[in-house]
């Protein structure tokens, strides 16, 4: 008997390499989008003490991942918008490079990069609830996938940097407003 389950269909670009240099928009949403990272007042976003880890965590990509920069990005208060810069894909095409410590090989995916920021911040979400007295949650702190677009010119980088620049602004008018 064959019990056959059902495929999820992959949100990302077919043939894609996630690896490869260039500028990506990423949209990571709470799960059920509860508003677990601080609140809008004013329109200016004030984040609570699981707010102020996210954006912690965010920035301390770059001590793991060498071969990132980060850009502009925005906690709100159920998801998290931010441009991520995959630099170089690992591999030095003269010389010898400065390692910082990291294991050197293939390049890691927007996928693992991504992957690792969600993990360790429910880790720490985890800490925070158990220890600290934070809102508990059911089943994740993230939504199981991400949103990704690939920012392939200028205009469209600047575009996209505005919209996470006036997130804030326009929250009650936000897909993810609850």
């Amino acid at each position: 008997m064959s019990s056959k389950l059902p495929q999820r269909r992959s949100i990302r670009l077919a043939n894609y390499d996630y690896s490869q240099i260039g500028l990506y928009f990423v949209t990571i949403c709470c799960e059920n989008r509860i508003c677990r990272f601080g609140k809008i007042q004013n329109t200016d976003i004030v984040l609570n003490e699981a707010g102020r880890m996210i954006n912690t965590e965010w920035n301390n990509l770059k001590k793991r991942f060498s071969n990132i920069e980060l850009h502009n990005y925005i906690i709100m208060p159920n998801h998290f918008h931010g441009i991520i810069e995959i630099t170089d894909v690992g591999i030095p095409l003269v010389g010898i490079r400065k390692t910082n410590g990291q294991p050197q090989g293939i390049a890691p995916t927007l996928g693992k990069i991504l992957g690792a920021f969600k993990s360790i911040t429910t880790v720490k979400y985890t800490h925070g609830v158990t220890q600290l007295g934070w809102e508990p949650y059911d089943q994740r702190i993230w939504q199981r996938n991400y949103y990704e677009h690939i920012i392939r010119d200028e205009k469209s980088h600047q575009n996209i940097s505005d919209y996470i620049t006036n997130n804030p602004y326009n929250w009650e008018n936000d897909e993810y407003y609850i």
